[in-house]
C-alpha cells in the first residue's frame, strides 16, 4: 500500500472537528434549540485544557461534559470552546481545545462523533489508549457511555 502523504486521517478529523465547532457556535448565539444537549468527552491533560486544580485531581485523564440545562458564557473560537459549568455546586470554567475532544454525542437525535486526539494538529500529548479511527456512535442503550458502541458512517448515508 502507499504511503498516504495526504494524510486523510488529520484532515477527516478536522472536518469532523469543524461539525462540533459550527454546532457549539450556533448554539453559542441562539441557545440549545429543541430537546438538543450535548456530552463532550476530552483528554484533561492534552495541550490548552484549562480547568481546575479540584477537577484535574478528579478526572486525571478523561472528562465528560454535559452541555444541558445550566451553563453560561459560552464562547467559542477556531481552536476551542471556553464554557462555565457547575461542578458540586461550584461554579467552573472551562477551556477545550477542539484538538483534546475525543467524543461527541447529541442523545436527543443518538448522534455522535469520536476522534482520535493523538492525530489532531497540535495535539502533542493525548491519552494512548485513544482509538485511532473517526467513527460514528448510532445508538447507546441505558446506561452506556458516549463513545462505547460505534459504527461506521455509511450506516447513516442514504441509499440510491
Amino acid at each position: 500500500m502507499a504511503e498516504d502523504h495526504m494524510r486523510y486521517d488529520i484532515l477527516a478529523q478536522e472536518a469532523l472537528r469543524g461539525v462540533v465547532r459550527k454546532v457549539l457556535a450556533e448554539v453559542a448565539k441562539t441557545g440549545l434549540p429543541g430537546e438538543h444537549h450535548f456530552f463532550i468527552s476530552f483528554v484533561t491533560r492534552a495541550p490548552g485544557v484549562r480547568l481546575s486544580e479540584k477537577l484535574l485531581g478528579q478526572y486525571d485523564k478523561e472528562m465528560t461534559i454535559v452541555i444541558q440545562n445550566q451553563y453560561w458564557d459560552l464562547k467559542v473560537t477556531e481552536t476551542g470552546f471556553e464554557i462555565g459549568l457547575s461542578f458540586d455546586g461550584i461554579p467552573e470554567t472551562l477551556v477545550i481545545p477542539f484538538s483534546a475532544v475525543k467524543g461527541f454525542f447529541d442523545p436527543s437525535v443518538q448522534f455522535g462523533l469520536q476522534f482520535d486526539p493523538q492525530i489532531a494538529p497540535g495535539a502533542e500529548a493525548a491519552e494512548d489508549d485513544a482509538d485511532a479511527d473517526v467513527e460514528n456512535t448510532a445508538e447507546l442503550p441505558d446506561g452506556t457511555e458516549p463513545g462505547k458502541k460505534v459504527v461506521s458512517l455509511d450506516a447513516f448515508r442514504k441509499k440510491p
